[in-house]
């Protein structure tokens, strides 16, 4: 869209790039001023998610300052403010119900709406999303995706109205779906897991670096713990235990093997849980504790270590404990992470697993 002010007057040009009509696509203008619209008709658009280039000028004595913000503001509002004159956003063609929605179509034969070409106004995506559902269900689409950022969180009582589920949500976004077909919804759930890793430091001192967290239940309390964290997206595991015990305690570190995992369920948030134990070597020695998260971090004797109560008193802890004394020992062994490539999806992936080799003095096993 370009806007040019001339005097009273503002002048809005209109570039549409989606039309049901051949030669739409031309400029048109449609005129403004503070209490008349006069128009041209330029047809009827099958979608309102058109392209807009803005710009403005002005005619008026180069003493006064220009609101550099008005054009958008202008777009977002029935009226907008400009150097003190209320200008009417009076519009034609009127919006219809019938305009469908930018998206495009999944492997699964659903629908995914585009979320950066969502219109700005709530009545005109009511609208939209009314036709863009009737259309779809012609034919014969599945499921919805619709992606809704903080900026159009007005959306979301509309598409909820409508129908749709929600599905996620992070920081910037809240994702919802709709089922088209009769019967059961098959769409994915939302991840059902989160990833935590631990990482079994040991110097050539037969010390154990532990730390004690600075928030943690009261039954813990002084109790010298492995380094621990949660995997961040699209983190590798090997390399989340290295980042979280060099956030910890600055300690540098190399990854070994996996030595163990457990697996409960509702945890935070009802979620499932994923807890790694990595086995590292150490690279330098100088703890530096992080101190938003940690109260202390030290080497301390293995056999302190292990004979802590809560150690002991622990079923699992004093299991885990007992497998890393076990590896160290080379009666155990754990799983290494090898890079494979699949022809499924064509990436690289960790595969890890356990090879025992006749010349593998690292690892023997039982």
């Amino acid at each position: 869209m370009e806007k040019v002010l001339f005097g009273s007057k503002l002048e809005v040009v209109f570039l549409g790039t989606t039309c049901s009509k051949p030669g739409i696509g031309q400029r048109s203008r449609l005129r403004f001023s503070r209490q008349a619209c006069s128009h041209r008709e330029i047809g009827s658009f099958s979608s309102i998610g058109f392209q807009m280039k803005i710009s403005y000028s002005i005619s008026r004595s180069s003493s006064e300052d220009i609101d550099s913000t008005a054009p958008e503001k202008f777009l977002k509002s029935d009226s907008s403010i400009i150097n003190g004159s209320k200008v009417a956003a009076c519009m034609w063609p009127p919006p219809r119900g019938n305009y469908v929605l930018h998206a495009y179509e999944d492997e699964y034969g659903g629908i995914i709406i585009e979320s950066e070409r969502l219109p700005w106004n709530a009545n005109a995506f009511a609208s939209a999303l009314r036709a863009s559902l009737s259309q779809w269900k012609v034919e014969g689409k599945k499921g919805v995706w619709l992606k809704l950022p903080l900026d159009r969180s007005e959306f979301v009582p509309i598409a909820v109205k409508e129908g749709f589920k929600y599905h996620h949500a992070e920081q910037k976004y809240v994702m919802l779906t709709y089922w088209i077909p009769e019967g059961p919804c098959l769409l994915p759930a939302n991840a059902s897991h989160q990833v935590g890793v631990g990482g079994f430091v040991m110097n050539d001192k037969n010390e154990v670096l532990v730390v004690q967290e600075k928030y943690c239940a009261s039954t813990f309390a002084g109790l010298w713990k492995l380094p621990t964290g949660f995997i961040l997206e699209s983190e590798e595991i090997f390399s989340g235990a290295v980042r979280e015990v060099r956030e910890e305690t600055g300690i540098d570190t190399e990854f070994v093997e996996v030595i163990a995992f457990r697996h409960a369920h509702h945890v935070a948030f009802g979620k499932s849980d994923l807890f790694f134990i990595c086995m590292l070597r150490p690279l330098s020695s100088q703890i530096k504790i992080d101190e938003l998260e940690i109260q202390a971090a030290k080497w301390m004797p293995l056999s302190e270590f292990v004979e802590q109560p809560s150690i002991q008193g622990d079923n699992m802890f004093k299991k885990i404990i007992d497998i890393c004394v076990a590896r160290l020992g080379k009666r155990y062994c754990g799983l290494a992470a090898h890079q494979v490539i699949s022809k499924f999806d064509g990436s690289s992936s960790s595969l890890y697993y356990n090879v025992v080799e006749p010349q593998d003095f690292n690892c023997q096993g039982t």
